[in-house]
């Protein structure tokens, strides 16, 4: 889903940096071989997150949905040079396809992929995280940002993906799905611990920074 007109979607990519090689290969490749390709962040999104990234110059970095690589491998970009990126996902076959593409990277060394259950396994982990991604089941997004928000660092950020939910996050009789991201939408603007920006980029990102 893009809330921009093609034409002025493709003029705002025409006149962003390019991705690199490795990242058009990934893009071109998780739209033959997987069937969710609408789920990459993409070429103007994937800018998006690599400008956050290096703005930070973060020395952690947490993922949470892997999907083919893509959006871990834009947000490494701006990693500190011995930084860390942890990904969890439990796809096996996404996983396979994002790790290959890990491989080749100048990132290879800095990029964890976990394939486990994220609500189980960032428990486990040890903060502080500066950046945090989120896009991945959207049930699970408040119980995701109420495990994460301890662990980010004091000036650090958190992004949640796809929070205008294909628009119908304005609808005023709202399905199960779009209702579960409207009430995330409302508890991190109420939440004092944050400020926050929505910015209809692509499905919608949720910026927020933690105080």
């Amino acid at each position: 889903m893009d809330f921009l007109p093609h034409n002025i979607s493709q003029y705002c990519e025409a006149f962003t940096e390019k991705e690199s090689d490795l990242l058009y290969e990934l893009n071109r490749t998780s739209h033959i071989k997987l069937n969710a390709s609408r789920m990459l962040s993409g070429h103007l999104q994937g800018r998006v997150l690599s400008f956050i990234s290096k703005l930070l110059n973060p020395s952690s970095i947490l993922e949470i949905g892997a999907y083919s690589g893509y959006s871990a491998l834009c947000l490494a970009e701006g990693l500190k040079k011995d930084g860390q990126l942890i990904t969890i996902d439990p796809n096996e076959e996404t996983n396979l396809l994002a790790q290959s593409f890990f491989a080749r990277s100048t990132y290879a060394n800095n990029i964890r992929l976990i394939e486990a259950d994220a609500a189980k396994t960032i428990p486990t982990l040890n903060g502080p995280f500066d950046l945090v991604f989120i896009d991945a089941d959207k049930k699970n997004y408040a119980l995701y940002y109420d495990l994460i928000i301890d662990k980010v660092s004091p000036g650090g950020i958190i992004i949640a993906d796809n929070v205008l939910w294909s628009g119908k996050v304005v609808d005023e009789k709202k399905d199960e799905d779009t209702q579960t991201i409207h009430n995330f939408n409302q508890k991190v603007h109420s939440d004092t611990r944050v400020t926050n920006l929505l910015l209809p980029i692509r499905d919608g990102l949720m910026i927020l920074r933690k105080l």
